[in-house]
């Protein structure tokens, strides 16, 4: 039974995302302030984090960056939850590393299907754990990433993006294909804050950032690696 912690300090709220989670098959952790929330993620290792933004004792993104900053929990996959519904927010959130960005008021129905949606898409995926594209390889496993054999810090977003270019090296990705594969689905907000996950990545990959190419019209492309 895979494990969700909602760190939510309306208790209205969070008992009502814990019934519609535990429905579906979910074992549910909750916290109703933001330190308990860091003790929480630590003590349990969930395999999601639900994280309102809004939190006595501690907000959500200072929790959110002490779950990625922390190993144990570093690739804890997170869906912030606020009422803060403007554009400039939820890209701010989505930049921040956030897996997905929910708004007040929601449908729990919807959340439930982006939990299943997130957790579906971080399973260790079926046949041979390592993927290497010339200087790259990737545990898909464990999702940490190697260039020339060191190790490089990438998010699990910028994980699942640059794995999705390397096995389709050579032919340009449609945008809403790369959001539709990392976020689920598209829409604005998700489109900008792609081209700032690319950003992102070149400058991880330093010299070989530019095996990924801008497509003008479509979207992404990777450079197939020379002999």
């Amino acid at each position: 039974m895979q494990k969700v912690l909602i760190v939510e300090d309306e208790v209205d709220i969070a008992d009502l995302i814990n019934f519609n989670l535990q429905r579906a098959g979910y074992e549910v952790f909750k916290a109703h302030d933001g330190i308990t929330g860091t003790e929480m993620a630590i003590q349990h290792r969930p395999d999601l984090v639900v994280l309102d933004l809004m939190l006595p004792g501690r907000d959500g993104y200072s929790v959110f960056r002490e779950i990625r900053r922390d190993a144990r929990t570093a690739k804890i996959p997170v869906i912030m939850l606020t009422a803060r519904a403007q554009t400039e927010d939820r890209i701010q959130g989505l930049e921040a590393g956030a897996d997905d960005y929910v708004t007040k008021p929601f449908s729990p129905k919807e959340l439930v299907l982006r939990v299943h949606a997130i957790l579906k898409r971080t399973d260790a995926p079926p046949g041979a754990v390592e993927y290497e594209f010339g200087p790259f390889r990737f545990d898909k496993n464990t999702v940490k990433f190697y260039l020339d054999n060191e190790p490089v810090d990438l998010t699990s977003t910028e994980f699942k993006l640059l794995l999705f270019l390397c096995e389709r090296s050579g032919k340009p990705q449609d945008r809403n294909d790369l959001l539709r594969t990392v976020w689920g689905y598209s829409d604005e907000v998700h489109s900008r804050t792609l081209d700032t996950h690319m950003k992102r990545l070149r400058q991880k990959l330093g010299e070989y950032g530019s095996q990924i190419e801008t497509v003008r019209g479509v979207g992404y492309c990777v450079a197939t690696p020379h002999a």
